[in-house]
């Protein structure tokens, strides 16, 4: 059975060759990206448990970041440098609390967005995959009906020596593109809800960042005492 189906690949006409190949590449490329995808989410998603509650625990916003500072691939590292930086720099231009933690919400923000975008980088190559794989695949069956109508008109002969050949590359083609994209289609769906999961953690994380600046702020801030008569 390996055999005659090698036999029939290796006798498929040249545009079959070449769908057959491209479908066999797009297969190579998603379960390549699965695979790296998989162990990418999970790790983010491990770590952004691990250092929130590592986060959480230190006694003040230097030492909670500072905790971070041990994994820069985490992917709290780059949300955490994002609202230092904008912390930092409200307090240098002396704005005012509130505004101080203004900035710092909007930092983290676009410190969450960018973590995501990096995080669902390459999956619309999963997506486009699983999209257009069977279509693909519906092309070589419609060129394989085809020849083998053509092999009719030819031979003048509608027997199954003769039309057998281009209903098999038909066949081929829409089995091999139904086998590229139903794991590609159940992948993404998989990888989309486990970045939903790391949307949430991040988007936790930010608020106890922004939670523990405005402590920070607030321990800083001096105390006004009541009762003082106005000069």
């Amino acid at each position: 059975m390996e055999f005659s189906f090698f036999s029939m690949i290796a006798q498929a006409s040249l545009v079959a060759k070449a769908v057959l190949a491209l479908l066999v590449v797009m297969s190579i490329i998603s379960w390549g990206l699965m695979i790296q995808k998989f162990f990418a989410l999970s790790a983010a998603n491990n770590k952004a448990l691990n250092g929130t509650e590592g986060f959480e625990k230190a006694p003040n916003l230097r030492e909670a970041v500072q905790s971070l500072g041990a994994d820069p691939a985490s992917p709290l590292y780059y949300i955490a440098h994002q609202g230092v930086l904008e912390f930092n720099r409200s307090k240098e231009l002396g704005n005012s609390s509130e505004v101080v933690v203004d900035n710092v919400r909007r930092a983290l923000r676009q410190g969450v967005g960018s973590e995501l975008s990096r995080l669902q980088r390459s999956l619309s190559l999963l997506a486009t995959t699983a999209n257009t794989a069977p279509f693909i695949g519906l092309f070589g069956t419609v060129w394989g009906i085809m020849s083998s109508f053509h092999s009719i008109g030819m031979l003048k002969s509608a027997s199954l020596a003769t039309v057998a050949p281009g209903i098999s590359e038909a066949l081929v083609a829409t089995a091999i593109g139904l086998a590229v994209a139903v794991p590609a289609t159940i992948g993404f769906n998989i990888f989309m809800g486990k970045l939903s999961q790391v949307d949430t953690l991040l988007v936790n994380f930010a608020g106890v960042f922004l939670n523990r600046v405005q402590r920070e702020i607030n321990a800083h801030r001096p105390v006004q005492r009541t009762g003082a008569t106005e000069m």
